[in-house]
């Protein structure tokens, strides 16, 4: 592929490329020998190509080609051919293998382009770029705060994990036992690869913990949230055990969530637009209109949010996991939430907290919906309807309905369904990812419906 006027292959200029080389040139010295060109595919799972670092200067001018056609919802056999064009924006060293381990490795971030440069739409990175693209041309950045809790379960003598939590601490806990030294450690290889963390704890079950990062534009909580998954499970395996960000790994206790806090600022002023001193939860008219939008689309953008079989197991009421399509302030069993701000900070701190996703959703595609929901509510100046402070899950179903409240779907399938039917879900993913997802979900539901469980053995067989 030609170069030509000051831009190469990858749509980079002239000046970029030499920054890109002289950071490369700088690790090659340093020791580093390998660099994994890294990508993920609709599910959010974290794909490589490993490369030489002699040959990342042609990978930084050209691309990288590789085969797409082995990738689940990229492309068919026959259209395989396609480029990795290197963020370098997202260059790393991965600090469990530092140059003087003598397998020095980095990482970079990948777009996935056609052979014509043009961006891919089977990307998931690209699905976030226009939602992200939309948000700039209304004059917002968009800023994403996930937080992501996770398991940490012991490993069999075969070396396959279980299900065993490793210790039997609660919320908050400070345990005596590895749990403090392995956070300790996972927070150490994040802040290496340039993920900022402002807490991090045991969580309400046992063997459960959150580590909450710093919040930022939204592609860059995107790759934050991906690297985020792999590198705790790459310290946990260190440590022996697995780390698992699986939405409902145990019966009876609470599962894991992602839940993610939203805001948009000016591309002008950089303030905070969703913040107004004048209103008494202190937000904004357009705050208001994104949370009225949000809501209005939680049903269809549901299966993205939480896309498994099992995290319909942690969507149900009892388990801190909201399931009603309200929003409050105080009120945990609210679909969003608007948390109280520290004196001083509501100007920057203003923000929603969306509640319902979990950890297995490909952060992509499950920011790229949310900021298309939010968004039609702000161009449509959609109302939201009053808070509810008083707990849902107190009210039985009859007081549930009277109120008018409706909830968020109870399985996958019906979740399937809900997306199908709304444009400005299906519209943000675009026709590729849809049809590609929507086949992947509906296998995994069929998978799940025809198989006979233990506990139905247990139930039935003799009783029958």
């Amino acid at each position: 592929m030609a170069e030509s006027g000051g831009k190469s292959a990858t749509g980079r200029s002239d000046a970029e490329i030499r920054e890109a080389l002289a950071t490369v040139a700088k690790a090659e010295k340093a020791g580093i020998r390998t660099v994994q060109l890294q990508f993920v595919d609709i599910h959010g799972t974290v794909k490589s190509v490993q490369i030489p670092i002699h040959q990342m200067p042609g990978s930084i001018k050209h691309g990288s080609w590789f085969d797409g056609s082995s990738v689940e919802g990229f492309t068919r056999i026959a259209e395989s051919d396609q480029l990795l064009r290197a963020d370098m924006s997202t260059w790393r060293i991965l600090p469990w293998a530092p140059a003087e381990s003598g397998a020095g490795t980095a990482r970079v971030i990948c777009d996935v382009i056609l052979p014509t440069g043009e961006p891919f739409a089977g990307d998931p990175r690209s699905v976030l770029q226009r939602q992200v693209a939309r948000a700039e041309k209304l004059g917002y950045k968009v800023n994403m705060g996930p937080e992501l809790e996770f398991f940490l379960f012991e490993v069999g003598p075969d070396g396959k994990p279980t299900s065993t939590p490793h210790d039997s601490a609660g919320y908050f806990d400070f345990t005596g036992d590895q749990g403090i030294e392995i956070r300790q450690d996972m927070v150490d290889a994040l802040e290496a690869l340039g993920i900022k963390i402002e807490t991090a704890h045991h969580e309400v079950a046992p063997g459960q913990h959150e580590i909450d990062f710093e919040y930022s534009d939204a592609m860059s909580t995107a790759d934050n949230a991906t690297t985020f998954k792999y590198a705790l499970k790459e310290i946990a395996k260190q440590h022996g055990l697995y780390a698992s960000f699986m939405p409902k790994p145990i019966y009876g206790i609470n599962g894991s969530g992602m839940h993610v806090h939203q805001s948009l600022a000016s591309l002008k002023t950089g303030k905070n637009v969703f913040y107004d001193a004048k209103d008494k939860y202190g937000l904004s008219d357009m705050a208001k209109s994104y949370m009225a939008g949000v809501l209005a689309h939680a049903r269809a953008m549901i299966a993205i949010l939480a896309p498994t079989v099992n995290s319909y197991k942690r969507l149900v009421p009892g388990y801190e996991a909201p399931t009603y399509l309200v929003w409050g302030r105080r009120n945990r069993s609210a679909l969003i939430r608007v948390p109280m701000i520290s004196s001083g900070r509501s100007v920057e701190g203003t923000r929603m907290e969306l509640r319902c996703p979990d950890p297995s959703a490909n952060p992509y595609l499950a920011f790229a919906v949310m900021i298309a929901a939010g968004l039609d509510g702000i161009e449509k100046k959609m109302v939201l309807p009053d808070p509810v402070e008083e707990s849902l899950y107190e009210m039985d179903a009859v007081r549930v309905a009277q109120h008018g409240i409706r909830e968020l779907p109870g399985s996958l399938e019906e979740a399937i369904a809900e997306m199908k039917a709304d444009p400005v879900v299906t519209g943000a993913l675009g026709d590729h990812v849809l049809t590609h997802f929507l086949d992947a979900k509906q296998a995994e539901w069929d998978a799940y419906r025809t198989h006979v469980s233990d506990w139905e053995l247990k139930r039935y067989l003799e009783q029958y």
